[in-house]
């Protein structure tokens, strides 16, 4: 298929309104077809600059009837070298290669965002996309950041040229903004900078010298008067930077290159080539895998010159390797930080061939070496042998902020200078990565950000460069800020404009007292088809000390015998509406994050802990799920209505068991509660006897001093029959609700799914099962999967059947959220619950997901109707994939909060506990301990002092060694029961504080 374009044609309209005509002639098979295309374009698009007198003047409100806000500063920043006051225009290259810069609250105070740009930018990376709307967004006192629409301005607008390529023109679209804002502006004494790091775009805005300067990004932040500081920020591109030592610093170590955009398209197409997302084993940071749809097995990339420069979650292009290089999954823990730590910055890797071969292979002793010749000969006996591949493209890179700690051994203290340091990222699957800074000395002790600019082929480490510190090692704000960054959670206050959107009666709101009342009803006329339910008994069971209540229920003895339930949950999306700046901001946090000292909210405090809360003692609105139920629990009918109710109490799990267990309660309101878990334990019975699945993890709880916020004490969470009744109503809820929106928008009704496991997944569990104990766990479905879990049963050990729930849960699917137009009907199923359709409905203050779900049974109901937002196939497949991932960085950071202070815990208490082997290695075992919750990896050299001595048995899952300290051969097998010394350390390479476990 060939095209041809046909220039515009413009053509005046109206006053101040043209249109451009784009005719495109493409070409299938012989055949034409004509395309027309109208752009039009205005001459009403304002400057947004608060020293234009001319602007105010042509502005015309929107569809909202909102003006423009004019945020440009009419006293911009004044610089030295005859530059003076200024507005910033920026080229694409600077925004998707210094984002961390244009976020520094220090440099960068007026600037100009093309739409050209803005369009750009979101094609090439979304993540950076989102951050500078966010700060064209959030413009303040300090910064404003203002998109001028260039594309649709008379003005501005520029008609690509025959033969001229689309980057040429954009380029020319750019230089066009900067001429017209120059000439705009020239009376008000403003001078115009484009900001470019991209040499024929630079040359040619000089060349056509049109009044306004260029500078790259390195000659502007020169001229600032904070340049010093704002430097270490710059990116580090070799080829920009010129440096001496930079240049020392390419090594002979060279990685294979990528192949070409056609190869890989090619190769692609006719199935030489796969794609996917490489994951780096949580063991061996040498080894990542690929799941393909094409193969059984995950496909395995083993070895930095196979990895070739890909990080953990990058989108890869692989080819298989020979058969003959086809290998069983490693044996052997090895680990990023403890990796070639003497390394020397300057010089970014080894000259000799020997030495070269060494670091390719990650081989880092002559003991890693016959390790992985022992690795490699069980690999070929094994019939576990999975195809290998090699990374030849990568093209979604999922570089992000890292946090991490300069390696101190790469530091000269001895210079003040700027030098290259090493810094080790807080995920031990990355590679560490060379920075440059004046300030290595003192950053030391600092958890530090990091972004990563590049990684050129002649380079054994990737480059980047210092964006902040966090604060000392150790300290809990800089600890508790390093796992929310790690992680991805957005921790920053909520800006002026979401807060905006608060009701301005703020803590004073109140329910109406009257839902008929005319004046109640000029207010929100929504109220006449809210349901009054005020009388009824209704009261709430949460974890203690939790203040955003989102569910309650209640239940009640109906005249036929049957009862009546309720579930009502926090009506949130009164508060929130579909496109505001509130809903935009939960839709992109997606989750609220629980961490052991502090919670970090999806909404602003105001709704989640007060308006929308359902407190007791006082009105709240909510959305009522109410059935009428036989005394098995079976529904005879099911009603959902937005509600006004009040709870009459708020009882903590235990509060709540113990007055149900108290007989001398006999009021109405604990009889219900009664008649709740009696109902709740039939609902389980029925779930149970479908197939849902009773998995475990090793949660525990910290108990935190109350006076000093420090930790002082680790408990194994315990569950009473209050924490079940809660749960059995929720889903049950869910369930319901799940049903009826789908019914009403079978194509776009957000929903849950959970996909039954591969059996390849059960694989290794299950030999070890076998080997050890005779037992297996099967997969036919979920009923045969939790009917075998129960078998699996130790007479004398009570914790083994939770050892292998724990286990069986690390080889499920991750369940997911999807609007139902995405998959067929049988693939909604969930898995673990036995359900065939699922939502999340009933947390709406602390998940996103619910408030979509909240909108579109309102919708299903006809109490309003739904936003388009929540009609479109593409707008929800966004919003399902972004709240997929920050539900699973909640999950993640929310475990790394309990690992860090458990270690706090552990700090000053060397105890001996009981553990778990749960793995056995080549070179060590992973030990768990249930009553802290935390695993770690006992390596051979701590077991025994001769490492000679040390006999991997891979089919019966055992490690034989002379036991430190004796004559004595012990042999450790996967699931014994061992007792380890438990204590808290502090890694002296990478300042983590980790447990660390001994045998005894």
């Amino acid at each position: 298929m060939s095209t041809s374009v046909i220039l515009p044609r413009r053509k005046r309209l109206s006053e101040g309104l043209t249109v451009t005509q784009k005719v495109f002639v493409r070409s299938r098979n012989g055949g034409a077809s004509k395309i027309v295309r109208e752009h039009y374009l205005r001459r009403d698009i304002p400057c947004l600059s608060k020293a234009c007198k001319y602007c105010p003047k042509i502005v015309v409100p929107n569809a909202k009837d909102d003006l423009p806000t004019f945020v440009l500063s009419e006293t911009p920043q004044v610089l030295e070298s005859g530059i003076g006051k200024h507005y910033v225009v920026l080229d694409t290259n600077i925004v998707l290669q210094a984002i961390d810069l244009l976020e520094n609250r220090n440099c960068f105070f007026d600037v100009i965002v093309p739409q050209t740009v803005l369009d750009e930018v979101r094609n090439q990376s979304y993540p950076v996309y989102t951050r500078l709307r966010t700060l064209c967004r959030d413009s303040d006192d300090i910064k404003r950041f203002a998109v001028y629409h260039n594309e649709f301005s008379e003005n501005t607008y520029v008609e690509r040229l025959p033969n001229e390529t689309i980057n040429d023109r954009n380029d020319r679209a750019i230089r066009k903004t900067c001429q017209w804002y120059a000439e705009h502006l020239k009376e008000t004494g403003i001078g115009i900078i484009l900001v470019t790091n991209d040499r024929l775009n630079k040359e040619a805005a000089i060349k056509e010298g049109e009044g306004f300067e260029t500078k790259s990004l390195f000659e502007y932040v020169s001229v600032l008067p904070n340049a010093d500081d704002i430097k270490e920020s710059i990116p580090n591109f070799e080829s920009s930077l010129g440096n001496i030592k930079d240049k020392e610093a390419k090594a002979d170590f060279n990685y294979p290159e990528f192949y070409s955009t056609a190869r890989v398209m090619g190769g692609l197409k006719n199935g030489a080539l796969y794609q996917g997302n490489i994951q780096i084993s949580e063991y061996n940071f040498l080894e990542g895998s690929i799941s393909l749809p094409t193969f059984s097995k995950p496909v395995l990339v083993v070895g930095q010159k196979n990895i070739n420069r890909a990080f953990n979650g990058d989108q890869v292009v692989v080819e298989l390797l020979p058969k003959s290089e086809w290998k069983a999954p490693s044996s052997i823990a090895l680990d990023s930080e403890h990796f070639d730590v003497n390394d020397n910055a300057d010089v970014d890797g080894d000259g000799d061939d020997e030495s070269n071969e060494r670091n390719i292979n990650g081989i880092i002793s002559d003991v890693q070496r016959r390790l992985l010749a022992q690795d490699a000969i069980l690999a070929q006996k094994s019939n576990k042998i999975q195809p290998t591949a090699k990374v030849v493209s990568i093209t979604r890179r999922s570089w992000r902020q890292y946090v991490g700690q300069i390696a101190q051994n790469s530091v000269d203290l001895q210079n003040g200078a700027t030098q290259n340091v090493f810094v080790i990222l807080m995920d031990k699957c990355l590679p560490k990565v060379r920075i440059r800074t004046r300030r290595a000395a003192e950053l030391l002790s600092k958890r530090i950000v990091i972004s990563i600019d590049s990684w050129p082929t002649t380079h054994k480490y990737p480059l980047g460069h210092f964006v902040r510190d966090l604060g000392e090692v150790e300290s809990a704000q800089a600890e508790t800020e390093s796992l929310l960054l790690e992680h991805d959670v957005e921790y920053r206050p909520f800006s002026k404009k979401v807060l905006e959107c608060l009701p301005k009666e703020g803590h004073k709101w109140k329910a109406p007292e009257n839902l008929s009342s005319p004046e109640a009803l000029a207010k929100d006329s929504l109220l006449a088809k809210r349901r009054d339910l005020r009388e009824k008994l209704i009261c709430s069971i949460d974890p203690p000390g939790c203040v955003d209540i989102d569910d309650a229920l209640h239940a009640k003895k109906l005249p036929n015998g049957n009862w009546e339930v309720g579930v009502h949950i926090a009506d949130v999306t009164h508060f929130v509406k579909p496109g505001t700046a509130l809903d935009a901001e939960g839709a992109s946090r997606g989750t609220s994050v629980y961490l052991v000292d502090k919670r970090i909210d999806m909404l602003p405090m105001l709704l989640g802990t007060d308006l929308c809360s359902l407190k007791p003692y006082v009105d709240r609105f909510a959305f009522s799920v109410l059935w009428e139920l036989d005394s098995e629990a079976n529904i005879v009918n099911a009603d959902f209505a937005k509600s006004v109710i009040r709870s009459r109490e708020a009882f903590s799990y235990e509060q709540a068991q113990l007055r149900i267990d108290d007989r001398n309660q006999t009021d109405e309101l604990t009889e219900g509660m009664r008649t709740l878990l009696r109902l709740s334990i039939k609902l389980k019975q029925k779930r149970l006897s479908a197939g849902a699945l009773n998995l475990a993890s090793p949660e525990v709880k910290v108990h935190m001093d109350s006076e000093t916020s420090d930790p002082n004490e680790v408990e194994i969470k315990k569950l009473l029959a209050t924490n079940s009744l809660v749960e059995e109503f929720m889903l049950l809820a869910n369930i319901s609700v799940a049903r009826k929106i789908y019914e009403s928008f079978p194509q776009t009704a957000m929903l849950r799914r959970h996909a039954s496991p591969p059996s390849t997944n059960f694989e290794t569990l299950n030999e070890m099962l076998q080997t050890r104990k005779g037992m297996s766990i099967s997969l036919e479905s979920s009923k045969a999967l939790a009917d075998s879990l129960d078998r699996c049963v130790d007479p004398t050990d009570p914790y083994f059947n939770t050892l292998v729930r724990i286990m069986s849960t690390r080889c499920m699917m991750a369940a997911q959220y999807f609007y139902s137009g995405a998959y067929s009907y049988s693939d909604f199923r969930h898995y673990g619950l036995a359900v065939d359709i699922y939502t999340h409905f009933t947390s709406p203050i602390r998940r996103f997901c619910d408030i979509v779900a909240h909108r579109q049974l309102a919708g299903a109901i006809g109490y309003e109707s739904l936003d388009l937002s929540h009609r479109d196939k593409n707008k929800m497949d966004m919003i399902c994939k972004n709240i997929n991932r920050r539900h699973r960085n909640a999950q993640f950071a929310g475990r790394a909060s309990i690992e860090y202070y458990v270690g706090q815990v552990m700090r000053n208490n060397e105890t001996v506990e009981t553990g778990y082997v749960i793995k056995v290695l080549n070179n060590g075992i992973v030990v768990l301990v249930p009553k802290f919750g935390v695993e770690g990896l006992i390596r051979s050299e701590n077991l025994t002092k001769d490492t000679n001595s040390v006999e991997y048995d891979e089919v019966n899952y055992k490690l034989s060694f002379i036991q430190s300290g004796t004559d004595i051969r012990r042999d450790i097998f996967v699931f014994d029961k061992v007792e380890v010394q438990l204590k808290s350390v502090l890694d002296p390479i990478t300042s983590k504080r980790k447990a660390e476990l001994l045998l005894k």
